[in-house]
């Protein structure tokens, strides 16, 4: 186990700065999932947003379901055997190369975040899998991301490439030019890649959702909450695959209707889009 709100001690014995002191989202998404990977300043972060949207964790549950269809789809129907995935958290249950992999087991992850934590616990997956590698960076510059040894050895930028930012484009500013990002990302690879982008909305159930934007900025976490229209933005220069964006839940789902959640309980909206 890397840490966890019972372990604080493990930060100092592994001799890098995991900045416990201050909750950070890739932690804070890890709570929100049941997992152990966090420490007690981002349960105490989460819950405060929890308090003025209790459905936050079924919220976090359905993207990570829409994250698990959409790395299949990209595998089983396009034939994608590589990933890049930005701002991708801690491991948890179904990450992508597990999704990926179950499908083919030859197909290659580059994971990015910008938490030192996320890259401490990448040197379990390495140790297994060669075919994975975690890099300390930070979508807001994907050129270092891109140009990274261990992005250039696992990934052939000749071949299409699977780009994921998964609930990660919420935590860049309008002053940081999220759209830039994609694009710079979109220039960088071939045709035939898909990009895979969920983000969180005020849309829906505006009240609550604002309150947790409040409480994740008042904790120094930023949270950027975007209108479809702000959403569906980002895929500019991209073909939207069927069916477009949609509420996280409702992309592609396996669940009748009526087992689903209400929209106003996820408030997230999710998409794919191929570059042609």
């Amino acid at each position: 186990m890397v840490g966890s709100k019972d372990d604080d001690s493990w930060a100092g014995s592994s001799g890098i700065d995991l900045r416990t002191d201050q909750p950070h989202s890739a932690r804070m998404y890890d709570y929100l999932l049941g997992g152990k990977d966090h420490y007690t300043v981002d349960g105490e972060a989460a819950e405060k947003a929890l308090g003025s949207f209790p459905m936050l964790r079924i919220a976090a549950r359905e993207n990570r379901k829409f994250l698990g269809r959409a790395v299949r789809y990209l595998v089983e129907e396009i034939g994608i055997r590589q990933f890049l995935d930005l701002g991708s958290g801690l491991p948890t249950a179904e990450n992508v190369h597990q999704v990926a992999q179950r499908s083919d087991p030859g197909a290659r992850v580059v994971y990015v975040d910008n938490d030192p934590i996320v890259l401490v616990h990448g040197s379990a997956l390495l140790a297994t899998d060669e075919r994975t590698a975690v890099v300390q960076g930070d979508i807001r510059d994907p050129g270092a991301v891109l140009a990274h040894p261990k992005t250039r050895e696992l990934i052939d930028f000749s071949e299409p490439v699977g780009v994921l930012a998964v609930a990660v484009l919420h935590f860049v500013g309008d002053e940081e030019d999220p759209a830039g990002i994609v694009r710079t990302l979109r220039e960088a690879v071939p045709a035939g890649s898909h990009f895979i982008l969920s983000h969180a909305t005020a849309d829906i159930a505006p009240e609550a959702a604002m309150g947790v934007q409040r409480a994740y900025r008042s904790q120094g976490v930023p949270l950027t909450l975007r209108t479809r229209a702000q959403f569906s933005a980002f895929f500019a220069g991209l073909e939207l695959v069927e069916p477009g964006v949609q509420v996280v839940s409702d992309w592609r789902a396996t669940e009748p209707e009526s087992e689903r959640p209400s929209h106003a309980d996820v408030s997230w909206y999710g998409g794919i889009g191929r570059l042609a």
